[in-house]
């Protein structure tokens, strides 16, 4: 069965479909069979993959008013190796239209349910808002991870974010868990930025992730083109970034020690010139 994953925070422009698309397209490098879920009426992560979301016949849309099934929306887009549940403008009209239908927040969990034997991973990238698309997202999934940057006005959206959380976890989702917070688009020349670092880690500690997305032109420039930048440009930072993350999730699962980032050593960043390795030798977080 599958592992679901909600990517998710309310504060828009922090890396939130950036990374659903990227660790997406890491792990699927790594042979795991994996499915992304455009759960954001934008449609960016559709897009990003190279996918016209314009030209879609079926949408999570139809998905989530029950037009047709998750394996029938499903789409496998040209030079990836993960597989597109695509989104559009469409969604927007589902919000309202859900508002009136009994059993309405688990409508994305009991179609994700039908397909979570064919995958290994399943990501959603939800939309910058706690609404009814979000709280799909949480009920069908195990774990929320957290893009987040580290400046002042991040740390205070969270504990909204975590609040509805935990909301969840006492009504309709007593599994749904923090899966992690990844520190992204990350300048270590700014103070500000290492002092909300070393804050996540006091309070949250195995639960940051030790790798950090830094910020990266390329990594900014690949949605554009269509491709995640493991294809757009594997060398660079932003690609060994998320070969890093994919690396070191695998290794969570698989049991590895899930020690705490030390405050002095605030975690993994990429390294100019560096080169990713392939397949499932991927960067190690330290």
């Amino acid at each position: 069965m599958a592992k679901i994953i909600a990517i998710a925070n309310q504060k828009g422009g922090v890396g939130k479909t950036t990374t659903a698309i990227n660790l997406c397209a890491a792990l699927g490098e790594t042979q795991r069979r994996v499915l992304l879920v455009d759960l954001d009426a934008q449609g960016n992560a559709t897009t990003g993959t190279g996918v016209d979301k314009n030209n879609c016949e079926l949408t999570t849309y139809d998905v989530l008013l029950g037009n047709c099934t998750a394996q029938e929306a499903i789409v496998r887009p040209e030079h990836v190796k993960f597989d597109v549940l695509p989104s559009n403008g469409d969604l927007t009209a589902a919000e309202v239209q859900l508002m009136s239908i009994n059993g309405r927040e688990r409508k994305l969990a009991d179609a994700l349910q039908k397909i979570s034997s064919e995958y290994d991973y399943v990501y959603i990238d939800c939309p910058p808002a706690l609404n009814v698309l979000t709280l799909n997202a949480f009920v069908a999934s195990n774990g929320v991870l957290i893009p987040m940057q580290c400046e002042y006005y991040a740390l205070e959206g969270l504990s909204s974010l975590l609040q509805t959380i935990k909301e969840v976890q006492g009504s309709v989702n007593p599994g749904l868990s923090i899966e992690g917070i990844l520190r992204t688009m990350f300048d270590g020349r700014n103070k500000l930025g290492h002092e909300v670092s070393n804050q996540l880690i006091e309070h949250f500690e195995s639960r940051v992730y030790r790798t950090i997305i830094p910020r990266n032109v390329r990594l900014a420039e690949a949605p554009s083109f269509g491709q995640p930048i493991v294809y757009y440009d594997k060398s660079s930072r932003g690609s060994i970034a998320y070969l890093a993350l994919a690396g070191e999730i695998i290794r969570r699962e698989m049991g590895a020690s899930n020690r705490k980032p030390a405050a002095s050593d605030p975690g993994t960043v990429a390294e100019p010139g560096r080169q990713p390795e392939t397949n499932n030798e991927l960067p190690v977080a330290p």
